[in-house]
């Protein structure tokens, strides 16, 4: 099994939308991918949130944490082949429109926040983003 470290982030817009985006046409998930190499977290975080989204102007608010889970699989359950660990930051941004540059990830899309877990298609990533609901609005 292959063990990964990536990082992604909890964006939201001036509405105080959450920023949610699609993989592969098949999955919707927070943006998030791996750290290349000599990357840090940080620095990870920002260029995935801006290849699936387009996103580039924004603001770190703070660290909320990390979990962990196996990649999404073509049918939405684990693929057993990946375990990640996925660290992930809160960011603002008044940036609106979503155009994202990686063709793997065809779609993002602004969505109120009571909304964003039910859409969100791991398990894991719902968890992890009702469980940091209450650090994300203030």
């Amino acid at each position: 099994m292959n063990r990964t470290q990536c990082a992604g982030g909890v964006v939201l817009n001036s509405r105080k939308l959450v920023l949610v985006v699609n993989s592969r046409g098949k999955s919707w998930s927070l943006p998030k991918g791996h750290i290349d190499p000599g990357e840090d977290p940080l620095t990870a975080a920002k260029r995935e949130i801006y290849e699936e989204s387009g996103v580039s102007q924004l603001e770190l608010v703070r660290e909320l944490g990390s979990y962990q889970r196996y990649k999404v699989s073509l049918d939405g359950g684990d693929d057993l082949s990946e375990f990640k660990t996925i660290r992930i930051y809160l960011f603002t941004t008044e940036q609106e429109n979503l155009k994202p540059v990686d063709s793997e990830n065809p779609e993002a899309r602004w969505v109120e926040k009571g909304k964003v877990a039910e859409l969100l298609t791991h398990k894991k990533d719902k968890e992890f983003f009702k469980s940091v609901m209450k650090q994300i609005w203030f």
